[in-house]
């Protein structure tokens, strides 16, 4: 079996300039929904072992995840923040799966 990504670059450019945009029109609190943006063109453009994958994961389930996320960084005074990166990856993981 054969495991590849077959994205390009204009479809690469494409997604990152609709993250700018987005983020910018609202002010920053449209960041959840830019990651999934994201995540949703890198998993679809993803094959692995000859399976193609799907994401799942919204906006919305993560705009909560960042809430409580920020608030645990407050209440640490920003130590919570070392784990922020794994928390994400795991969320990613979590609704990543196999067609």
């Amino acid at each position: 079996m054969e495991s590849k990504f077959t994205g390009g670059l204009l479809g690469m450019i494409g997604i990152g300039i609709l993250q700018v945009i987005l983020i910018t029109f609202t002010l920053g609190l449209g960041v959840p929904w830019a990651i999934c943006l994201k995540e949703s063109w890198y998993v679809k453009h993803t094959i692995i072992d000859g399976h193609h994958l799907t994401f799942d994961g919204t906006g919305g389930q993560l705009f909560g995840n960042y809430i409580k996320w920020f608030l645990l960084s407050i209440i640490t005074l920003g130590i919570y923040t070392f784990w922020l990166t794994i928390k994400m990856k795991q969320w990613v993981t979590k609704h990543t799966h196999m067609v």
